[in-house]
This record gives C-alpha cells, sequence and structure tokens, in this order.
C-alpha cells in the first residue's frame, strides 16, 4: 500500500537536494529542493558546469578529474567544499560549505554516460547529530523523570530515572497508557490533561498527580510538567513528560502547615478562652475553637465535686471519678457523644469504669487513645486529662470521623497545651467562684437579719448583688447598709460604699460596719461618727493593719498626705433619728445625697453637704438637722441602684426621685417599684437600698420633768415616775422604776452639775433618761463590803436591760432600759438585788 509522507518529514528536516548531470558534464536537471539549498533557480542551473559554479577555483582541477571519473561509470561518495551563492550567504563565512555528495552514474535514452547527484549540507547534519546528542543526554541523564507520549497517548520512549522508580527496562514501558500506572479516577483526570495539551499545545506547570509506585502501598505524589512536542517543520508529534517526586516535599508542607494551623489554634485559644470567669462557659469556649478547626467532635467533663465547691475532686469506691458533662460540641451530629460507651447528655453526672482509657487518662494525667467507633462514626479519639497546677480538673475528649485524617504526635501535642489552657482558666474560674461565694456569704452575715426594727420607724430595705442585678456574673462588692438602734429611742441609719470590688472589698465593708457600731454605741454625734471612720478607713489599706489593732491605730495616725493608692476609699452617710422629736441629723462623707418625701410633697434631694470620701482625711464633716413630719417617707441608697455605662447618674437620680410618687404605700411595695422603675439604670454595681417611713413617737409616750438641784428633787423624781407609770398602766415596773430613778437622780445630784432633767420613753420598752449638765461619766466600780457608797450603778446594772451614758450638748444623759411587762425578759426582784450587793 503506498502512502505518502506527512509534511515535514525527515527528508526536508535534513535538506536532500538531487539534480543530474548529462554526458556533457553540464546540469541538465534541477530539483526544487535544490533551489531552496542552493538558492538558484532551475532557469539558471540547468546547462551550469557544478564544478565551475560551486568550487573554488584551487580545487576545482580536482573536481573536474572526479567529473570524468564518475561519468566514466564510477559512483562517488564524500564531502565537497562548495561555495554557496551570495544570495544564500549572509556574510563570506557563511558562503563556504560542505556538502556531502553522492553520485550515481547512469544513461540517457540514447546510451550515454550521465549521473544523479544526491547532496545533503553537511552543516544541517552536524546540527541534528548534535541535537540528537544533546536530547539524549538530556533525556537519558535527567534526575526526573522522562517519557515520550505519542498522539495515541502511549509511552514512545521512557527515560532511565522513570524505569528506576516503576521497575523492568526503558523498553518494557513503550506502548502503556497512564492506566497502567495510575488508579482509575486519577488516570481519567491526567489522561484528559494530556489531550488538551496535545490540541490546544498549551503547557502544564507543576500538576500533581497522586499513585502508588508498584510493589508499595505507599501513596506517591509527584509534580508534572507537560508541553507539546513538534517535529522541524512545527508538526505536533507528542508529548513530553517531566515529572518530579515531591511526597517528601507534600508531607513537608502538611507539616508546615499543620504547624501555621496548630499556631493559629493556640492564637485563638489564647483570645477566646478564659473570657468569662464561669466554668460551663470557659468549657465551651475550648470547643468553640477546636470545633471543626481540629476535630469534628468534642466533649468536656468536669469534676462534680469541683462543681459543688470541693477543694479535691472526691473519687468513687473503684477508682474512678464522677464527673459531669458540661459541654459539647459537633460539627456532624447532634446525638449525645459516646465513646465506647453509653451515650452521655450535657449535664448528666456519670463516671466512667477504671479499666477505661479515661479513667487511667484522669488517673495518670496523660492523654490516652480511646478505642472504638461511636456506632461506625468516630476513628479517632484522644482523650486528654485537663491538668492546671498540677491539679486534673476534669477530661477533654477530641475525636475525628471517618475520612477525616487520624491524630498524629503533633496533633496529640496540641491538644494536650489547648487542654492545658482551658483547664488554667477552668481552675482559675473555680477559685474566684469560691472566692466570689465566700465573699457573698462574708457580706450577707454583715448585713442586718431580715427587715430591721426600730423605735418610730417603719423599715424595709433590700440588698441585690451586682450579678443578680444584671443576671451578669460579677464580682462582690463592698456596698452595705445597717440601722442600729441607740439609747433614747434614737436610731442610726447607715448605707456606705467601699470602692473597688472583691473579697478584700468585702472584708474592708465588714471592718468599717463594725466600727461604725461600735462608734454608734459610743452615742457620738454623727460628724464625729464620720471622722474616726476615715481614720479606720486610711488604716485598713496598710499591710500594718493585718498585724493587729495597736498596727492599725498607728497607721491610722500617719501624716495626712500618705498615697491615697495604699487605702481603701469608701462613701458613707450616716443618719440618726429621734422618735421623740422627728428630727434627723445627718452626715455625709463623699456618698449619694439622701432623698426625702414628705406627705403630699414631691420627692426631693436633702442638700447635706457631701464631704470628701472615707480614707481621704484632712477634712471635717458637716452636720445637718431635718425635722421629719409624721408619715414622711427617707430614702437611702448606693450608686449601683442610680449609674450605669449606658446611664449617666444624673438621670438615674432624677428617675430614682420620680419613682418615688406614693409614699403612703406599704414600703416593700415601694421598694419593689423602685428597683422595677429603675430596672434599666442598673449597672453591674451592688445595690442597697434603705427606706424608713417616720412614725413619731406619741405626745403621750413622753414624760419630762426639770428638778432642781436639791436633795428633795430625788423624792420629787420619783412622784414623777410613779405617777407617769400607772397613768402607763405600767404598775409592774414602778418599784424597780422608782429604785433606779433614785439612783441615777442622787448621782447627778453628788457628781454632775447644773439643774436635772428627767424623761421616761415609753415604746416597745421602757427608757429612763437623767441629764445633766456635768461632764464627767459615771464609772461603775465594785464597792468594798466596807464602804458605804459605791453600787448605785452595780444595782442599776443588775435591775435594768441596759444602761449607759452619753455626751450631749449641754452635759451628759445618764439612761437605763427596762423590758415591758408580758415580754420573755423576767424582772430582778429590787430587795434581792439590793441584797446581792452585801
Amino acid at each position: 500500500m503506498w502512502q505518502s509522507s506527512p509534511p515535514g518529514s525527515m527528508y526536508d528536516y535534513i535538506k536532500v537536494a538531487a539534480f543530474s548531470i548529462g554526458p556533457d558534464g553540464l546540469v541538465d536537471q534541477w530539483s526544487l529542493r535544490a533551489e531552496q539549498i542552493f538558492g538558484i533557480p532551475a532557469e539558471r542551473a540547468v546547462g551550469m558546469d557544478p564544478i565551475e559554479a560551486f568550487i573554488e577555483p584551487v580545487r576545482r582541477e580536482r573536481g573536474q578529474r572526479k567529473m570524468a571519473e564518475i561519468l566514466d561509470g564510477r559512483e562517488w561518495t564524500g564531502v565537497v567544499p562548495i561555495r554557496l551563492p551570495e544570495s544564500s550567504a549572509a556574510d563570506a563565512r557563511d558562503r563556504e560549505g560542505l556538502a556531502e555528495v553522492y553520485v550515481m552514474p547512469t544513461r540517457t535514452e540514447e546510451g550515454e554516460k550521465a549521473a544523479v547527484c544526491i547532496v545533503v549540507d553537511v552543516r544541517t547534519l552536524r546540527r541534528i547529530e548534535t541535537d540528537l546528542a544533546a536530547s539524549q543526554a538530556i533525556f537519558g541523564q535527567s534526575p526526573f523523570g522522562f517519557l515520550l507520549i505519542d498522539p495515541d497517548l502511549r509511552v514512545r520512549r521512557a527515560n532511565q530515572r522513570f524505569a528506576s522508580i516503576f521497575g523492568g527496562t526503558v523498553d518494557d514501558h513503550r506502548g502503556k497508557g497512564v492506566h497502567d500506572y495510575l488508579p482509575r479516577g486519577e488516570a481519567e483526570r491526567v489522561a484528559a490533561t494530556l489531550r488538551r495539551v496535545l490540541e490546544s499545545g498549551d503547557s502544564i506547570t507543576d500538576m500533581h498527580v497522586t499513585g502508588f509506585v508498584p510493589g508499595s502501598d505507599e501513596r506517591r505524589h509527584w509534580s508534572v510538567n507537560l508541553y507539546r512536542v513538534h517535529s522541524g517543520s512545527g508538526r505536533p508529534i507528542g508529548i513530553a513528560w517531566l515529572g518530579t517526586d515531591i511526597t517528601a516535599r507534600r508531607a513537608a508542607a502538611r507539616e508546615a502547615a499543620a504547624a501555621r494551623r496548630n499556631l493559629a489554634l493556640l492564637n485563638e485559644a489564647g483570645a477566646r478562652i478564659g473570657n468569662s470567669l464561669d466554668l460551663e462557659t470557659t468549657a465551651r469556649e475550648l470547643l468553640d475553637v477546636v470545633v471543626p478547626g481540629f476535630c469534628d467532635l468534642a466533649t468536656v467533663d468536669l469534676y462534680q465535686g469541683l462543681l459543688a465547691g470541693d477543694e479535691t475532686p472526691p473519687g468513687l469506691a473503684d477508682g474512678s471519678a464522677e464527673v459531669r458533662r458540661v459541654a459539647f460540641a459537633s460539627a456532624v451530629s447532634d446525638a449525645p457523644f459516646s465513646g465506647t460507651g453509653e451515650p452521655v447528655k450535657l449535664g448528666a453526672v456519670h463516671h466512667y469504669p477504671f479499666n477505661s482509657p479515661c479513667a487511667d487518662a484522669l488517673r495518670t494525667a496523660r492523654p490516652q487513645k480511646v478505642p472504638g467507633d461511636d456506632g461506625g462514626l468516630v476513628q479517632s479519639t484522644l482523650a486528654v486529662p485537663m491538668v492546671a497546677h498540677d491539679t486534673v480538673v476534669g477530661l477533654a475528649q477530641f475525636a475525628r470521623t471517618k475520612g477525616s485524617e487520624p491524630f498524629g504526635d503533633r496533633d496529640r501535642e496540641l491538644a494536650v497545651e489547648l487542654a492545658a489552657r482551658a483547664a488554667v482558666c477552668i481552675d482559675n474560674a473555680r477559685l474566684y467562684r469560691r472566692e466570689h461565694e465566700r465573699a457573698l456569704i462574708l457580706q450577707r452575715s454583715l448585713l442586718p437579719p431580715g427587715d430591721p426594727e426600730a423605735s418610730g420607724l417603719d423599715i424595709a430595705c433590700r440588698y441585690l448583688p451586682g450579678n443578680a442585678a444584671t443576671g451578669r456574673p460579677s464580682e462582690v462588692g463592698g456596698d452595705w447598709f445597717d440601722v442600729i438602734e441607740l439609747p433614747g429611742h434614737r436610731t442610726a441609719l447607715v448605707v456606705g460604699d467601699v470602692m473597688g470590688r472583691g473579697l478584700r472589698a468585702a472584708v474592708a465593708m465588714g471592718e468599717l460596719r463594725t466600727a461604725v457600731r461600735t462608734l454608734a454605741q459610743l452615742d457620738l454625734e454623727p460628724a464625729e461618727v464620720l471622722s474616726q471612720l476615715d481614720e479606720i478607713a486610711r488604716g485598713l489599706g496598710t499591710p500594718a493593719f493585718a498585724g493587729g489593732v495597736q498596727q492599725a491605730t498607728r497607721a491610722a495616725r500617719r501624716p495626712r498626705e500618705a498615697d491615697l493608692s495604699e487605702v481603701y476609699l469608701a462613701t458613707c452617710v450616716y443618719a440618726v433619728y429621734d422618735s421623740v422629736t422627728r428630727r434627723c441629723t445627718f452626715a455625709n462623707a463623699g456618698h449619694l445625697p439622701p432623698v426625702l418625701v414628705e406627705p403630699g410633697e414631691n420627692a426631693l434631694m436633702l442638700d447635706v453637704p457631701p464631704g470628701m470620701p472615707l480614707g481621704v482625711g484632712g477634712e471635717p464633716f458637716e452636720e445637718v438637722e431635718v425635722e421629719l413630719p409624721e408619715g414622711a417617707l427617707l430614702a437611702l441608697y448606693t450608686d449601683g441602684l442610680v449609674e450605669s455605662r449606658d446611664h449617666p447618674l444624673d438621670e438615674g437620680l432624677q428617675a430614682f426621685v420620680g419613682a418615688l410618687t406614693d409614699p403612703s404605700a406599704p414600703l416593700e411595695d415601694v421598694c419593689d417599684h423602685v428597683l422595677n422603675t429603675l430596672d434599666t439604670h442598673h449597672g453591674e454595681d451592688d445595690i442597697a437600698l434603705l427606706m424608713a417611713r417616720v412614725q413619731g413617737l406619741p405626745a403621750d409616750s413622753v414624760g419630762d420633768w426639770t428638778l432642781p438641784r436639791e436633795p428633795r428633787s430625788v423624792g420629787r423624781a420619783r412622784e414623777f415616775a410613779r405617777a407617769q407609770l400607772l397613768a402607763w398602766d405600767m404598775e409592774p415596773l414602778v418599784d424597780t422604776t422608782e429604785l433606779l430613778v433614785s439612783e441615777l437622780v442622787t448621782n447627778a445630784l453628788r457628781y454632775g452639775e447644773g439643774e436635772i432633767r428627767l424623761r421616761l420613753l415609753l415604746d416597745r420598752t421602757l427608757v429612763c433618761e437623767v441629764w445633766d449638765s456635768g461632764l464627767v461619766q459615771p464609772r461603775r466600780r465594785r464597792a468594798r463590803d466596807t464602804d458605804e457608797g459605791g453600787r448605785g450603778l452595780q444595782l442599776v446594772g443588775l435591775l435594768s436591760a441596759a444602761w449607759g451614758s452619753r455626751r450631749t450638748h449641754r452635759g451628759k444623759t445618764v439612761w437605763f432600759e427596762l423590758p415591758l411587762p408580758g415580754t420573755d425578759t423576767t424582772l430582778t426582784d429590787p430587795a434581792e438585788a439590793l441584797l446581792s450587793l452585801f
């Protein structure tokens, strides 16, 4: 079968020319290829003497002899220097060339001798040889796998490097296709790419191909470059495949990517874990970081004892421990994660068997791999103990599902680091919760129990910690209030706020509250109470305060210019209400002003000079006395009620004043109304609210007499007391009261000055007061058997429920208190008391 050669055949590439020489030695036929090589058209070449045209003059004689031999019938092959025409050479050097000539004798139709010459340009042949040698060197010596693939996508040629990887000799790979080397899916993809390169001529660089080397189960990766190969005339003859093994590089890239991912996870964990001081929230923050960036499923179990507030997590008899599932996250399923056992729901309390990997991880504080597949879903699980400060607080489990890459050593290290970070935050939250609960217990223990009672006042109060007011966790503050009963049916109302939060603020609050109660019992004026509190507050901030009362006292007396950062600052308003006169005296240390609502009037803030906060020192406190009408409402409060981040203080104060619209309503209802109305103005601070409605002591419950300074005043005092008690229907108290009044009036005559005033007050108890102008305070002492006096105050102490003395603006007051008949308190018989003194 005859078949023509395609354009660009080998003969065309190596420039083979043919012409014939007649019997006369001249060219008689000239081919088109000869025109291309020598640059001479046929009309000029025919009839030319080839020796004269192409041979240099110095060689023409030898050329003529050779031509004669050829025409004589001899074949000849050799290399002949030729001179190319000027039109075919760029310069003189290029005009000289070599031609490999093959001369074959022939005869014309007439029988004359002639010759046919085949000429090849030697320079073209040398170039082809050089190109072939270079190609062979590159192909054979390349360190990369080299293939030449024909248009049918079959291997036409393979180099030794390729054969050394896939086995056999280079000839064994001839005729194979990509399906002989790659899995089906990958082979289809690569074959489609080869066809596209063959059709379009576009090269492909760094195409990644995945397969297996024969005899090995190891997955290998190659980077392949593809380009179309052409013949000398530009005809596509196949595809060159240059491949290099990048398995190690891919592994290194995966390691680098994993390291970057792990670093990013650690950075994210540092930013997102520990933003809350709640244990459960911190556990959820850990899972928000790891799912799905690190694993597909994750859980956190914390020791039940830890959540209950125990210092050391308790273990069970078999060595396992009860834990509670506090967090669960999944990127694939909402079903509870079971691991190797029964599914555990969120919030459930459970325990791991003693011989389980999870129990072993808790016991040894080392991560463990958990077998099992959780119903065919999970293929790899890590049980990682959560260790903080050498204490295991719980267990985190990280699981990857089928199809995901199993956990490696690097993943194990990352899981331990993530769990440790979360554990530290959880332990901090545990410590905070413990301190918070202790501070709450301390704070609540220092507040008045229930609704306090006071003479001439109806009292209602509210205290809300910051978290109760806002619904968010908050540190305990230093807010407090107190209601202190004073002699003479007077009452001290106190509201204060220690600046700062936490256990130390609560402790400082307790110290100040105790100091207030102590100073109140001394019956000091409100301004004097605050001055003493200021000194005490300045001592609370020094380390010496922890060393005892004496050191604290010395610290309180240090120079006034002391650094304020070393002290506890506090605000406080102190008010003393007298139910007899219905007058209230206020002193303020940097606190918000009291609010007063008189019957039928709008609420107003009392103009009480604020003064400096406690702990600053150096400024005296002023007092303001206000007469309160019957039924008036007085409100004391802390800034947590009226101040927040979203509302300025002035706006909160106006809202508070506006909420006090119905002072005649029950006080409990008024308190609830205020809290509900100001709900949007609450901040994160604690709230203390103390409200009192004035109920003055009726005039007929007061007996008041002035006695001259003379001996007979003792008898008159007894008469006044007897008559008043009988008018009050308090006959059981007559004898005791007469005896004690005699003692106090006698002492006033003996040791006091000026006129004497006797006052009886009847409310929940009977109070008797004896006033004089002397400044010397009575002192109780133990009389000897031979002493005639000195037993009066001992008698007062034996017969009364309480007694004492206080300074006044014009002297002093000595008082005693007796319980009313019908109460649980039993009165001492005066005769028995007298006998006990001798």
